[in-house]
């Protein structure tokens, strides 16, 4: 018996326990297409590389196993290294598979001939071609364990035509032996010296990132915070590990937080640009950080005790060498008192931001009439820059890897892939996208993926005319007859429900709230995809200010 490339990827794909696999088709890899929809696993099909990367890489986030891509060659691997990029520098695993010109054909300007292995390299964990076609399964297996083992990433195959077509017999193909995962704790001297500066902390701040999310370090976390009764600030999607509705979550005071902290812990939480560097940290605070990559403790910061290890683990032996809470009463020191009554003034303000009667609405406006009618497990996709931005500092979340966001890479045109991948992880959950409309012109043509795959999305277009700040129609045809329209303007009112009714969605033009919060009721009663096109307040022509990324 002989098995063909094909067959030998799928059924090696199969043996890793993949169910799903995100790509688009073409040679050479339709025939390992439909190798994979032979041995029962489901395919998505997509309509740009870019989006189907994107949903493999949010799978890989949300299963802790790699998200699997498939593509053609060249131009197909060129756009999926978006994707690749994205897990990489938010390290989540992957597994992109490209196809590729025939092997004999290398060097002769062969058709889509591209140096796909080289190309990948410097952003993927591995990168290789098999040396024979018996050999793709140990190539697989490679790929496999580099994306997942250590600190997650991606990995990327390249598969010649005359590879996938070619064929060899059955008992020359090796079987798959999937790698258990390896997970370590910290070193006891470590915990021991971190136990010292917590129990002497006056004003103790936890940080949760997304490693905790990824990392299902949410039981864990979740008794430490408990037991020590520390507030803690979760990143944007480290959101959920700790419930948003806990008496310790110090979103609302971040920045009182992060001040006056004097004893630091971070959980899986890089001091990047989303942490400001670390600039904003008190100075004299004593920095205790845990990750399971040793090389990221210490960037940006000095870090006092480093604990590199898998977080659950290092989390639980934190939270056994701790006697108890920071302080005998910590409801009425004067550091918890603070944040709490700040945390208070702040909402407050924001309450004032929902009640706002303008129109066309606003942004907390809009996001208040969603956010009410929501379901308690819903997952949120946003995407854009001030709807991403702002939408963080309303919808709250009870549990893990409820909220999808541009992460660390920050890119936009994610959300629609990130929907789809968020759907099929969660079959009798919610998903709901609420994007900008810039954004969702990257992906905007997923939404017939959608439909064709019958995934319910609910996908809310932030519509305000531009990248960042839009221009009314006035205001538009005045700068466009001067010449001086801005580069972020869009057409004013795109009509976007319309385009989704074009791909068999239910399509919703809003203007009011009272249109907004029918719309979003009817979405969630639907079980089809629907897209409401909620226009919102423009904000005019606006000079940018970029400063934000490096303070």
């Amino acid at each position: 018996m002989a098995l063909t490339g094909a067959q030998i990827i799928a059924r090696a794909l199969k043996q890793h326990g993949v169910t799903v696999v995100f790509g688009i088709v073409g040679i050479p890899v339709v025939d390992v297409a439909e190798a994979i929809q032979a041995e029962g696993i489901r395919f998505i099909a997509f309509r740009n590389e870019q989006s189907c990367s994107y949903a493999a890489s949010a799978w890989g986030y949300l299963h802790q196993q790699p998200g699997v891509c498939l593509v053609v060659s060249g131009p197909g691997v060129v756009h999926a290294l978006a994707g690749v990029v994205n897990s990489q520098v938010n390290t989540w695993p992957l597994v992109l598979i490209g196809g590729s010109s025939e092997t004999r054909l290398e060097g002769a300007g062969a058709f889509q001939e591209c140096l796909q292995v080289e190309m990948c390299r410097p952003y993927a964990k591995f990168s290789a071609r098999p040396q024979a076609i018996e050999l793709i399964p140990a190539v697989l297996q490679t790929a496999f364990r580099h994306a997942t083992a250590g600190r997650p990433g991606a990995a990327y195959i390249d598969l010649p035509a005359d590879y996938i077509q070619g064929s060899v017999a059955a008992d020359l193909v090796p079987a798959v032996r999937p790698a258990a995962p390896a997970y370590a704790q910290a070193d006891p001297a470590g915990i021991a010296r971190a136990v010292e500066l917590l129990r002497g902390a006056q004003s103790p701040l936890i940080i949760v990132g997304k490693g905790a999310a990824y990392a299902r370090a949410e039981g864990a976390v979740r008794a430490l915070v408990d037991k020590y009764q520390a507030p803690f600030l979760p990143t944007p999607m480290g959101k959920g590990v700790v419930a948003d509705s806990h008496a310790r979550n110090a979103s609302s005071a971040r920045s009182s937080a992060l001040r006056d902290a004097d004893v630091v812990l971070l959980l899986g939480a890089r001091v990047n640009w989303i942490l400001h560097f670390g600039r904003r940290f008190n100075a004299q605070a004593k920095i205790i950080q845990v990750d399971v990559h040793p090389e990221e403790i210490g960037t940006n910061v000095h870090v006092d005790v480093a604990l590199p290890g898998h977080l659950p683990l290092v989390v639980e032996q934190l939270t056994a060498a701790l006697p108890g809470a920071f302080a005998a009463a910590p409801e009425a020191t004067a550091y918890v008192r603070g944040l709490r009554e700040q945390a208070q003034a702040n909402a407050a303000k924001q309450a004032l931001k929902y009640r706002e009667d303008a129109q066309p609405m606003t942004y907390h406006r809009a996001f208040f009439e969603i956010k009410q009618r929501l379901p308690a497990d819903v997952v949120l996709v946003s995407e854009g820059a001030n709807t991403m931005d702002i939408a963080r500092t309303v919808f709250d979340f009870e549990s893990p890897r409820r909220r999808l966001d541009c992460a660390t890479f920050a890119n936009m045109g994610v959300g629609m892939g990130f929907a789809v991948a968020a759907q099929l992880t969660y079959p009798k959950a919610r998903v709901v996208a609420v994007v900008g409309d810039s954004a969702f012109g990257f992906s905007a043509m997923e939404i017939e993926t959608a439909v064709r795959a019958r995934l319910p999305l609910v996908v809310v277009v932030i519509n305000n005319n531009g990248i960042y700040f839009g221009l009314d129609s006035e205001e538009y045809g005045v700068l466009e007859a001067q010449g001086r329209l801005p580069s972020t303007a869009l057409l004013p009112d795109i009509r976007y429900e319309l385009v989704a009714e074009a791909c068999g969605a239910r399509g919703v033009l809003v203007r009011t709230p009272r249109e907004l919060a029918a719309a979003t009721e009817q979405a969630l009663a639907h079980d089809g995809v629907t897209l409401i096109n909620c226009l919102i307040r423009p904000g005019g022509y606006q000079k940018l200010d970029f400063a934000w990324m490096s303070k």
